[in-house]
């Protein structure tokens, strides 16, 4: 492994997500056509959007207090930005995420359309419905580094969509961001009709645009709901449980715990895993997700672990102690902490041949993929043959789901652009 960020943009990332960035009076982000900073859906997204060197996508902490200990630096020169160290010395060129011209609009309805939706990398986020119900209770709930509760009704609209609304916000994306997946998340509903609420909205993108998506809810009791999603067309569910050390899951997700239990979270992502043929690279994905930071590294490794050996793939999120939330004032993780966690991520991904980075135009900003945490493998060589048919498929699917989605256009004569 090249431990150098300013040779391994992986690495970058990682610090990154673990340090957070300064920005110097030089900035002018907005100006310069970046993102406006959108504290939006559950949980971790406080931060600037970047483009690091190789495509990394990245959503880098600048908000919370940790980040003002920083070495890193952003500044713009000559209209160029550059990430440098506190001594003055270059670390990497990156590029401000785009701000799409929609972000400045609203739908027909007169609603901010970054109120319906907001991308989070190159995808499309949306945070459908009601406040998760943790965050309503008497006694609130909620799991302690979440920010759902806070953001809700700020940047993101508190209440239940209209399907004209997403429509317009999703075929604004797809002609100006070009856009190949959608994200819907809603939080705990006591009555478990999250999967209700969304599958209208999954009938209709699937129907017009013919773009993948994903749907990440709690468990839903009834496993043959996730069937129907995916005869649906959906291509992604994911459980975001966490953390696996049982004793720790209580303590940070006691709504979850109550009302879920952690076994009901793994028996999903095992369920869901076996709806997908094995050995095939069918859109269809099952995600467990975790919170690296928040347990030891040795048990969000063997989660990674438990996911992959069951044929899901998992997602690792990097905690970030978001202001306002319960567990504001902790620490980030230590990079050198993290490095064997996402070290594993790839490597799990890639012994059990799973069909990482295979959907076109996803970046994500908010998490390092398995397929991008190749960078911490300290054998690389090792998995090239199987780096290349994954490359290899990914390029086949692509051009699969371009010309599939081009019919469907055609047919319904929308222009679409990007």
């Amino acid at each position: 492994m090249d431990y150098d960020v300013r040779s391994n943009p992986g690495l970058l990332k990682l610090d990154l997500y673990c340090r957070g960035l300064r920005l110097d009076d030089s900035c002018f982000v907005e100006r310069d056509g970046g993102r406006k900073i959108l504290r939006t859906r559950a949980g971790l997204g406080s931060g600037l959007e970047l483009i690091l060197p190789h495509g990394l996508w990245t959503n880098a902490p600048v908000s919370e207090p940790f980040a003002k200990n920083s070495p890193y630096i952003l500044h713009q020169e000559d209209g160029a930005y550059w990430i440098r160290r506190d001594d003055g010395e270059r670390i990497s060129p990156v590029e401000l995420s785009p701000r799409p011209g929609w972000y400045d609009r609203e739908t027909s309805t007169g609603r901010p359309m970054t109120r319906i939706g907001t991308l989070q990398g190159t995808y499309l986020g949306i945070y459908q419905a009601k406040v998760c119900e943790y965050w309503t209770e008497p006694v609130k709930s909620n799991c302690k580094f979440c920010s759902v509760g806070l953001n809700l009704g700020v940047d993101d609209a508190p209440d239940q969509k209209s399907i004209s609304d997403v429509m317009e916000v999703v075929w604004a994306a797809v002609r100006e961001s070009g856009i190949t997946y959608v994200d819907f998340n809603t939080g705990h509903h006591s009555d478990h009709g999250y999967l209700d609420i969304l599958e209208p909205y999954i009938r209709e993108i699937k129907k017009d645009t013919g773009l993948l998506i994903g749907v990440q809810t709690p468990p839903h009791p009834d496993l043959s709901r996730y069937d129907r999603l995916k005869q649906m067309g959906v291509n992604r569910v994911s459980f975001c449980f966490e953390i696996f050390d049982r004793d720790r899951f209580v303590e940070v997700c006691p709504g979850k715990h109550r009302e879920y239990g952690l076994d009901r979270y793994l028996e999903a992502v095992d369920y869901c895993a076996k709806l997908r043929k094995p050995g095939s690279f069918e859109p269809w994905v099952s995600n467990g997700e975790i919170i690296a930071g928040l347990e030891a590294p040795e048990s969000s490794m063997a989660a990674i672990d438990w996911i992959t050996e069951h044929g899901g793939i998992p997602t690792v999120c990097v905690f970030r102690p978001l202001l306002g939330t319960d567990y504001a004032d902790l620490a980030p993780p230590k990079t050198e902490e993290m490095i064997p966690v996402f070290r594993r991520l790839y490597e799990a991904c890639m012994d059990r041949d799973l069909p990482i980075g295979i959907a076109p135009n996803i970046h994500v900003s908010l998490v390092l993929l398995p397929e991008e945490c190749r960078w911490f493998a300290d054998k690389p060589r090792r998995y090239a043959l199987k780096e290349m048919k994954r490359q290899a498929m990914s390029k086949l699917y692509s051009a699969h789901f371009h010309r599939e989605r081009e019919k469907l256009l055609q047919r319904a004569g929308a222009a679409v652009t990007g």
